[in-house]
């Protein structure tokens, strides 16, 4: 992509944050994307240009802590956040910085999984940047789903061994490095073909490379995910929620339930897909996409 703009700026609290947008000559609207965990905008390449090749600006940064941004722990594959907020401080940054300057329309926000949780987070704190939020396998609930008492049990446990050991941060239970798992193992989707540029790209660019979360991490998405559950009623602009059929890394029950609290919803659900819609067969991708460019559609011509 000839017209691909890359670049980084300086996120909340220091932290470099790694960007790239397509301006369309013809703009009809403006998307902003927000990634999953692990993600870097170099894996949504096939994403931008669909959204491109039918008229949108598409705006995208990876996360701090992921992708091709900066760490904050001396090993570079924890998945590592002190709060979810500081994530909604890099969005609003990323806002101001690059998508508002760079756009008239005003900009549609579609997320993935843990995506969906910041930009929930984020249009509950600034309701007024975006016309409309798409979530695609949103994480308001993870799997396995364990009582919170016995989480926070483990994850206390995890915090306190770390500071004892004066470490920045270490990995909770059955996390590693990043570890590429083979197609016939994986639970993100159907199509091999996909599934392998996914994985080449990362073995082209290891430096995007994320492995496991830390107790940090979880103790902060479990957090996010509580709050969004107690505030959705607040979220005062239009929500369309895309659910992954059959989805095994996030709770599609707590997110029908959040999702049933949003005052202006619409959920559809592809039936067996798996939880990377936008990186599936094209039998579960495209009415994922076709679905997205039709919300799209209805808020660029309100």
């Amino acid at each position: 992509m000839r017209s691909l703009t890359k670049g980084e700026f300086q996120g909340h609290s220091g932290v470099n944050i790694s960007y790239a947008y397509l301006c369309h000559p013809q703009a009809i609207g403006a998307v902003a994307i927000s990634t999953g965990r692990i993600e870097s905008w170099v894996k949504y390449q096939e994403v931008m240009f669909d959204l491109y090749q039918n008229g949108y600006s598409v705006f995208i940064h990876d996360h701090r802590g992921q992708g091709l941004s900066g760490r904050m722990t001396k090993n570079p594959h924890m998945g590592f956040v002190n709060d979810f907020a500081d994530y909604v401080a890099d969005l609003k940054l990323f806002y101001q910085e690059v998508i508002e300057p760079n756009t008239q329309q005003k900009p549609q926000l579609l997320c993935h999984s843990m995506g969906c949780a910041i930009g929930a987070l984020y249009v509950l704190a600034h309701p007024q940047d975006f016309a409309q939020m798409i979530v695609c396998a949103p994480m308001f609930g993870i799997r396995p789903a364990l009582p919170n008492w016995l989480a926070n049990i483990l994850i206390g446990g995890n915090l306190l061994i770390s500071r004892g050991l004066g470490h920045d941060a270490s990995y909770f239970l059955g996390q590693k490095n990043y570890q590429e798992t083979e197609f016939a193992l994986n639970e993100l989707t159907h199509s091999e073909t996909r599934y392998r540029l996914f994985r080449d790209e990362y073995n082209l660019q290891p430096e995007v490379q994320l492995g496991g979360v830390t107790g940090h991490w979880l103790r902060a998405a479990l957090k996010a995910m509580d709050g969004i559950e107690a505030q959705a009623s607040q979220i005062s602009i239009p929500v369309w929620a895309i659910q992954a059929g059959a989805d095994t890394v996030v709770d599609n029950k707590r997110q029908s339930r959040v999702l049933a609290k949003v005052p202006y919803c619409e959920v559809q659900q592809i039936l067996g897909a798996r939880h990377e819609i936008l990186l599936e067969e094209d039998q579960y991708r495209r009415p994922c996409l076709e679905a997205i460019l039709e919300f799209l559609r209805q808020a660029t011509n309100r």
